[in-house]
């Protein structure tokens, strides 16, 4: 599985920004309505699936959202990443250069 990768932002101006949840449960949406549609069968899919609802239902969720908000309230730029490694979910939050 490729990795799902999130980039909380404030909003700014006319530019809409995101939390990490909201982020989150926009994807997860994405992919429901994939598996709605028949798409279903498609591994790819159904592991994307299955990381973003381990993820919503994580308590990693609101340590990740707390610490991105932290990052950007300092002006910084965090992404955090979904990994599936050995087969279970990893998270982890990456800062920008």
């Amino acid at each position: 599985m490729e990795p799902i990768e999130f980039e909380p932002r404030y909003s700014l101006g006319q530019v809409q920004g995101h939390c990490l949840k909201c982020l989150a449960k926009r994807e997860y949406e994405t992919y429901l309505r994939r598996f709605l549609r028949n798409e279903g069968g498609n591994k790819e899919l159904e592991e994307r699936y299955e990381a973003l609802v381990s993820f919503l239902e994580s308590p990693e969720l609101s340590r990740l959202r707390s610490e991105s908000e932290k990052y950007l309230a300092q002006g910084k730029r965090p992404r955090i990443v979904i990994l599936l490694d050995k087969s279970r979910f990893k998270y982890e939050l990456k800062l920008h250069k």
